[in-house]
């Protein structure tokens, strides 16, 4: 659908004007650290980091599966995507600015407004409006829906491995599932009202992007790097693969990547910028604590949970953490094909019960 989209767009008339202005760099805004901020968030938003979505989904790979190779192709298709999204959208927003003989500045918008106003206008535009319309939205339901998928998988999978005697039995996945669904389904009808716009994009600035996957992210290179272990999974790694990965990797994981994470966080508090809405009002002082509370929200179940673990483990402060601050198991898997045989047997019926997930 992307393609057949990206194929009429390029087709249109004044549709490299809008490809111009989409790969033409602006260097003055990389002193700009709100910019930077932005960048990093919209990374790990992009690629799905710290959401939990992969691990998840790759806890159904085989024992010896190349989660290298996997990473790679991730990275390589989650780009080229990006970047054919965004000829199929700046060509037709080319052939807009052309069409009402405006700058193409004038038409380009970010958020909501880009995928519901700026560019079905566009298409509105073009011969068969009709078919072009439906082929958009119908590529929007689909990434829609696909992204809901892996969410909600994520979410009753981590249900499911807390409370395992409770939930591995007949119809509790599927009644986990519905119950779910429909809370969700009447915590986000508001968004839909007429002022459903302005929550959304409250809840998009501090609630699923921005700081909060940017903590999570900072948290989890914590949890890797220095409490499992860089060496830990290098060799887990290197037991899966046969090969070791490099040292960059463990430079990733304990500084670059924590230090990136840092910073950005700190830079958002120090360069804040106020959230102005699509018609440029900016938003109330009460909108903000609303928020913050979100943000809060999102994040809050990691220290509540930490201070838990502390405060029902047995014996001093010290060994409590000494305990915590260790895996519960080894990371090296099984060395010879029938130690892996037998432990892919295992999971097989640990998970019996259930269907297969994603």
């Amino acid at each position: 659908m992307l393609a057949i989209l990206l194929v009429r767009g390029l087709t249109l008339p004044g549709a490299w004007q809008g490809v111009v202005y989409y790969l033409y760099p602006d260097p003055s805004r990389l002193a700009d650290l709100q910019v930077w901020m932005e960048a990093c968030a919209q990374v790990l938003f992009s690629y799905g980091v710290a959401s939990g979505t992969h691990i998840t989904l790759s806890s159904y790979n085989k024992v010896t599966n190349n989660c290298y190779r996997d990473s790679v192709w991730l990275c390589v298709l989650n780009s080229c995507t990006s970047l054919v999204s965004g000829f199929a959208v700046f060509s037709a927003l080319g052939f807009m600015a052309q069409k009402q003989g405006i700058p193409i500045d004038k038409v380009v918008t970010s958020g909501p407004g880009l995928a519901f106003i700026a560019f079905p206008q566009a298409v509105a535009m073009m011969p068969l409006p009709q078919l072009w319309a439906a082929c958009f939205f119908l590529m929007l339901i689909l990434l829609g829906l696909d992204t809901v998928f892996a969410g909600l998988e994520t979410i009753t999978s981590s249900v499911i491995d807390m409370f395992p005697g409770q939930m591995r039995r007949p119809w509790r996945r599927e009644i986990l599932l519905i119950v779910f669904c429909c809370f969700t389904f009447l915590l986000q009808i508001t968004l839909t009202t007429q002022g459903g716009v302005y929550q959304f994009e409250l809840i998009d600035y501090f609630g699923a992007n921005g700081i909060c996957v940017l903590f999570v992210s900072l948290v989890q290179c914590v949890a890797v790097g220095w409490a499992f272990g860089a060496e830990r999974i290098c060799d887990a790694l290197e037991d899966m693969m046969g090969q070791r990965p490099g040292v960059f990797y463990s430079l990733c994981w304990r500084y670059i990547t924590p230090l990136i994470c840092t910073v950005c966080l700190i830079g958002f508090f120090l360069d804040f910028q106020p959230l102005t809405t699509s018609d440029g009002s900016v938003y109330p002082n009460w909108a903000y604590i609303l928020g913050l509370a979100i943000a809060i929200s999102s994040v809050v179940t990691i220290p509540i949970f930490a201070l838990s673990k502390i405060y029902f483990t047995e014996g001093s402060f010290r060994q409590r953490l000494l305990v915590l601050w260790r895996p519960v198991s080894d990371p090296v898997g099984p060395k010879t094909k029938e130690e892996h045989s037998l432990n892919e047997t295992e999971m097989k019926s640990l998970s019996a019960p259930f269907p297969d997930k994603l």
